[in-house]
């Protein structure tokens, strides 16, 4: 990527699909030129909790909501200490910011952290293009960077682009060293957290539980897991193709074995799908935004959620599987296209999720999961005080 700051507001750029399919607008946020994979969000709000979020690194994000950054930029929303989104695209940007925590523009904040944006282009039509077509490679390109340059030639650079398929990405999102969120209030339960990707709010919904979180590297081993004597371990939501993630997968299965309470979020969904010995796969276009319908198998309920995910887990729905781990089964089904949204174990106290049940953005429906983790946390210390 390469970026200048504003001056940005006015001035002419393009988006270019990797098909051929290119739209005209304005610069938005900072001027130059990035690349990733297109990929669209359904939320209507929250556009500061996505921002942030790891999960979009090496992404250029489509809006689907027509008009943002009306409530500009806060310094109590973010997920992560910086924006990951590779790219933004909006259609009708708010002229002026209106809320009374909003410290500057969303604009301003892109082109301070060089996010190289489009807006004025229409999203609709985007939008539509890719659930057609399905995720692609895309370059947003303003300024310099599309001044007398041939659509042709533009085309060409986003087709070198990388894709996100076979991408490693965990480890560049990921913290780099061991850091403790505590327990709010009287502290009940110590968790292991490997970080793939973690938003800001996860470990915060655990600590207000009373869990003591210690939020480990994407590189940590099983020793390092350990070495803080959990009552549970957590494995993230993150970037990339869970096909590279041997090494989670190999730190999962490691849990496994001891069977220590176990949870799992989007990511750490497919890692624990992988490692109970599924497959995954990319999915056309993914599930983005905070207002995903999903089932809870084990309950009937129907909530209402948030996802940020391209890749699922190839579980069957209609019967319980074998695994080295015991007993598992589909516990979460996303009810417009049936993709396994949860997994759990049947015989050991282990269980994910394909969506973000921390309500940053998004509704709360799925809040019950943290509590979900606790009472296994609760059940297994009870048996170690009764053996």
């Amino acid at each position: 990527m390469t970026t200048s700051t504003r001056g940005a507001a006015k001035a002419p750029a393009v988006l270019v699909l990797e098909d051929g399919r290119i739209f005209r607008g304005r610069a938005y946020g900072a001027v130059g030129e990035t690349f990733g994979e297109a990929v669209f969000s359904t939320g209507m709000t929250g556009y500061q909790e996505t921002l942030t979020d790891p999960s979009y690194h090496r992404q250029v994000v489509v809006m689907t909501a027509p008009h943002v950054g009306n409530t500009g930029v806060n310094d109590e929303d973010p997920e992560s200490a910086r924006i990951w989104v590779a790219g933004y695209v909006v259609r009708d940007p708010a002229r002026v910011p209106s809320n009374w925590r909003a410290k500057r523009s969303l604009d301003e904040e892109l082109a301070a952290q060089g996010v190289v944006g489009i807006s004025g282009i229409d999203t609709r039509a985007l939008t539509r293009h890719l659930r057609e077509r399905g995720a692609m490679r895309v370059g947003i390109f303003s300024g310099a960077a599309a001044e007398g340059v041939r659509d042709e030639a533009l085309v060409s650079r986003v087709q070198e682009a990388p894709q996100m398929k076979g991408a490693n990405l965990s480890a560049e999102v990921a913290t780099k060293e061991p850091y403790v969120v505590p327990a709010i209030g009287e502290k009940r339960f110590t968790v292991a957290a490997v970080d793939l990707g973690i938003k800001g709010m996860t470990p915060h919904r655990m600590a207000e539980r009373g869990i003591e979180v210690h939020v480990l590297p994407a590189t940590a081993t099983v020793e390092d897991v350990y070495a803080v004597s959990p009552d549970g371990v957590f494995f993230s939501n993150g970037p990339g193709d869970p096909a590279t993630a041997d090494h989670a997968v190999s730190v999962m299965q490691g849990v496994l074995e001891r069977k220590t309470p176990l949870f799992g979020i989007c990511f750490g969904n497919q890692i624990l799908g992988r490692a109970l010995g599924f497959g995954t796969y990319k999915l056309k276009y993914g599930h983005r935004g905070i207002n995903q319908p999903v089932q809870d198998r084990t309950t009937g309920k129907v909530e209402v959620t948030a996802h940020n995910h391209g890749f699922a887990v190839d579980a069957p729905l209609d019967k319980v599987s074998e695994t080295p781990y015991g007993r598992a089964e589909v516990s979460h089904v996303c009810l417009n296209d049936n993709v396994v949204e949860g997994l759990q174990l049947l015989d050991q106290p282990a269980f994910s999720v394909q969506y973000h049940p921390e309500a940053a953005a998004g509704p709360h429906d799925a809040a019950y999961l943290f509590d979900r983790f606790t009472s296994l946390m609760e059940t297994a210390l009870m048996e170690a005080e009764r053996a």
